[in-house]
């Protein structure tokens, strides 16, 4: 079986085609990666430092048939195209954004006479972790029940699992979510556009790699619930860079010591909330998502607390931590196998679409 995954939700144009291979649909699924495009429009969106809806819902428009030409090509090579099954997100993300993806997997779908089915964004980061290896239903599960961290540019979600499609949102971000966060607090130190990443590479060159002397706070780590909040942390960045002479704020230790504390920060959160509820629901697992996540300090961290704490601990590749269309296919596969009997019959864009 081969599945086109469509994921246009933010400002990358994923598509992707995978080969399912399953004697029995249910068990030893095994999927491989026949084509994986993601045309980036980072650079367009540079200069305003952040996504700009309507230039990304223009630039998807452009770049669909051109990527969608592409991985039939390197998919199937002189061969005409076989496929049997369309994936494509609906939600959640920009409304303008989900809506170009649709239509082109509405239009392929009528074309080709293959059905098409909705995905959830952030049940496809789930999903990624399960793309570079085959998992049978009796690994799967020794998973369950299993606590999800999503975290990207629009996302923050902790998540009790306790089976795949049964979920239960156990806290979410009240504000920012904490790519938005890295975005912003990248633009007050005057680095570049993504944040994440650049924080990231200024952190690594920060002389001293042990607490800051900065003391920036970790907003809601000791509260009760399971909710983030991280506008406070974007407001403890700017007022502590505007304290400072013109001539710090110009100092690479100063901007380094600040992105090494703001990369913290928000680490220090995600381990204590996440294994706080790992704890409360015993869990087995803890699966990570989400563009944030391939952060190279924050997937150390949480290898070690796992370790400590005796936990698995499912972390997918790097390449499809950011947003891709190969978790999109591999989630569409799972949700055809519930549902084909009941193929929907018309998609409709959701920018606020929640796990259930």
């Amino acid at each position: 079986m081969n599945i086109l995954g469509i994921e246009t939700s933010c400002d990358d144009t994923g598509i992707s085609i995978i080969k399912c291979k399953a004697k029995n649909e249910k068990r030893k699924a095994i999927f491989e990666v026949l084509s994986n495009i993601v045309s980036s429009q980072t650079k367009i969106h540079a200069q305003y430092g952040g996504v700009y809806p309507m230039l990304a819902k223009r630039e998807h428009e452009k770049n669909l048939p051109i990527v969608y030409k592409t991985v039939l090509k390197k998919s199937f090579g002189q061969k005409n195209p076989q496929l049997d099954l369309i994936a494509v997100t609906n939600g959640p993300g920009l409304e303008p954004c989900l809506w170009q993806g649709i239509n082109f997997a509405k239009k392929l779908s009528k074309q080709l006479k293959i059905p098409a089915i909705p995905v959830n964004h952030i049940e496809a980061h789930i999903f990624a972790n399960f793309i570079s290896k085959a998992k049978n239903e009796k690994r799967k599960a020794k998973m369950f029940p299993a606590i999800a961290l999503i975290v990207s540019g629009g996302h923050t979600q902790l998540i009790l699992i306790k089976k795949f499609g049964k979920y239960k949102i156990l806290g979410e971000t009240l504000d920012d979510a904490a790519g938005e966060c890295f975005d912003k607090t990248a633009r007050v130190l005057g680095l570049s556009y993504p944040g994440g990443p650049a924080i990231e590479a200024c952190a690594s060159k920060a002389k001293n790699r042990g607490p800051s002397s900065v003391g920036l706070p970790r907003p809601m780590i000791n509260q009760k619930n399971y909710n983030f909040s991280f506008s406070g942390l974007k407001t403890a960045v700017l007022y502590h860079y505007q304290s400072q002479s013109p001539k710090i704020q110009k100092s690479p230790e100063y901007v380094r010591a600040m992105a090494h504390e703001i990369q913290n920060a928000a680490i220090d959160v995600f381990l204590a909330k996440t294994f706080k509820a790992a704890q409360e629901y015993r869990v087995k697992s803890i699966i990570l998502g989400g563009g944030v996540t391939a952060n190279s300090q924050l997937r150390k961290r949480f290898k070690q607390q796992a370790k400590k704490s005796k936990i698995k601990l499912f972390v997918p590749d790097k390449k499809y931590s950011t947003d891709n269309a190969v978790m999109v296919a591999i989630t569409g596969y799972f949700n055809w196998l519930k549902t084909k009997e009941k193929i929907p019959k018309s998609i409709e864009a959701k920018a606020n679409l929640r796990l259930k």
